[in-house]
């Protein structure tokens, strides 16, 4: 099979990557194409756009948390489609700590002999932006930057500089989009989209579309995703146990709870998982026949009242708890669990209780970036961003950051479950995977 696959990368944050690729994703689908779309790094928020907007299926690939076999079994897996368009994050060369290549798009490029378009922001330049490119290229040892889109600035003069770069630098230009800014979707759109808010989305998709088919070229931008060097099956030798398992995971799933990685939910199930969604915002009661629940992370803060006013779900999750079910929960899923939650004007709204803990807006980001979290039987990588934090979070566990090595207790470890604010990435070690299944048979078990 042809794996076409290419990376829309950039010099650094706020470059336009994230509102070209969605264009992008959107022109190539309304052109007859199936595409596919992967986000390097650990970020949930564009996948679920990619998948709830655009209608493409969308995963997270990132070098910190699977080495090279992994990451590549876990892209072949997970390839669908004519083309893959992978999202770089932030610099292309800034990796775990912003200086580490590892865990940087190009880490993920070079994994992966992924072809590189960098989108570089042109604005109140000339000349120096060559300048600028022959120094990234320069770094790119394995020579996977095959093009450059410009933006924020004119396509006559983005022309000019295009034909300098092609003679000059011997890589395609492949445009210029001079209103990228007046194109771009917000953060919130990105994360929180409302089902009322879908055809608005969708029409400010197709214009997008309309602009990237005006002023890039798709088939060159095609065509290096075909060249793409044939991609060596690397297989992953990690044993795994998939079995049915018959047992039940209930899943948090709504507005307020909906950041899961693709490839989390795929091992589950992969181990013989039954996936069953629940809304805690508007179901009264879990599902029946459970052997445990998971909630992910999200936007509980947006809807604090709604989900504390929906006494009987909460009493049929203290009663759960206290049963001895396993739950696992991450970051906005372990505020939800805690006492309650005071908001960043100083409400405060009472939660489920099941652990002692009372959550507060802090107003500055508490905790950011990769850590690997031990668990005393087995480590597993994850993630970590948020802006509340809690008067206990938990001794379960010890998290360490790769680069300053600093550490501190986290999580909460009860019946089996893991509760506290990390994100944790399950491929990263398939036995605590293993671990989740084993706890919740137990539990089936009573």
């Amino acid at each position: 099979m042809d794996y076409s696959r290419i990376m829309i990368a950039a010099m650094k944050s706020g470059s336009g990557k994230t509102t070209l690729t969605c264009g992008i994703l959107r022109a190539l689908k309304n052109s007859g194409l199936s595409p596919c779309s992967f986000k390097c790094g650990p970020d949930y928020i564009d996948p679920m756009f990619h998948r709830n907007v655009l209608g493409i299926e969308a995963g997270n690939l990132d070098t910190f948390f699977t080495d090279e076999a992994v990451t590549k079994s876990l892209f072949l897996k997970s390839y669908s489609g004519d083309i893959a368009v992978i999202e770089g994050v932030m610099g292309l060369y800034d990796g775990v700590g912003g200086v580490e290549e590892m865990g940087s798009s190009y880490d993920l490029a070079r994994v992966l002999k992924t072809p590189v378009i960098l989108v570089v922001d042109a604005k109140g330049a000339g000349r120096s932006i060559i300048a600028q490119i022959k120094g990234i290229l320069d770094y790119d040892n394995a020579n996977l930057i095959k093009g450059v889109i410009l933006n924020r600035t004119s396509p006559s003069f983005g022309k000019t500089l295009g034909d300098l770069i092609e003679r000059e630098l011997n890589i395609k230009y492949l445009g210029t989009v001079p209103n990228i800014k007046e194109q771009e979707i917000s953060s919130r759109h990105l994360g929180l989209v409302m089902p009322q808010e879908l055809p608005q989305l969708q029409e400010r998709m197709d214009e997008l579309a309309q602009v990237i088919n005006a002023n890039i070229n798709l088939e060159e931008f095609k065509k290096i995703a075909t060249e793409a060097p044939k991609l060596d099956i690397i297989k992953d030798n990690r044993k795994q146990e998939f079995e049915n398992a018959n047992i039940v995971l209930a899943v948090a799933r709504d507005e307020a709870f909906c950041f899961y990685y693709k490839e989390n939910l795929q091992m589950l199930s992969n181990y013989g998982v039954k996936l069953v969604e629940f809304s805690p915002l508007r179901d009264k009661k879990l599902p029946d026949g459970i052997n445990g629940i998971l909630f992910g992370g999200g936007y509980p803060e947006n809807y604090l009242s709604q989900l504390s006013s929906n006494e009987s779900l909460k009493e049929d999750i203290r009663k759960a708890f206290k049963a001895g079910m396993p739950i696992f929960a991450e970051c906005g899923g372990f505020m939800y669990l805690s006492e309650s939650i005071t908001d960043s004007g100083g409400n405060t709204f009472p939660m489920v209780s099941a652990i002692k803990s009372k959550i507060e807006w802090k107003g500055k980001l508490t905790r950011f970036g990769y850590i690997t979290v031990d668990t005393v039987t087995l480590s597993v990588k994850g993630h970590e961003f948020h802006y509340y934090d809690s008067d206990n979070n938990g001794e379960g566990c010890v998290a360490t950051k790769p680069f300053s090595g600093k550490s501190y207790r986290c999580i909460h470890k009860i019946n089996g479950g893991y509760i506290g604010f990390p994100h944790l990435y399950y491929p990263s070690n398939p036995d605590f995977v293993k671990n989740i299944v084993e706890a919740m048979k137990n539990y089936g078990r009573h």
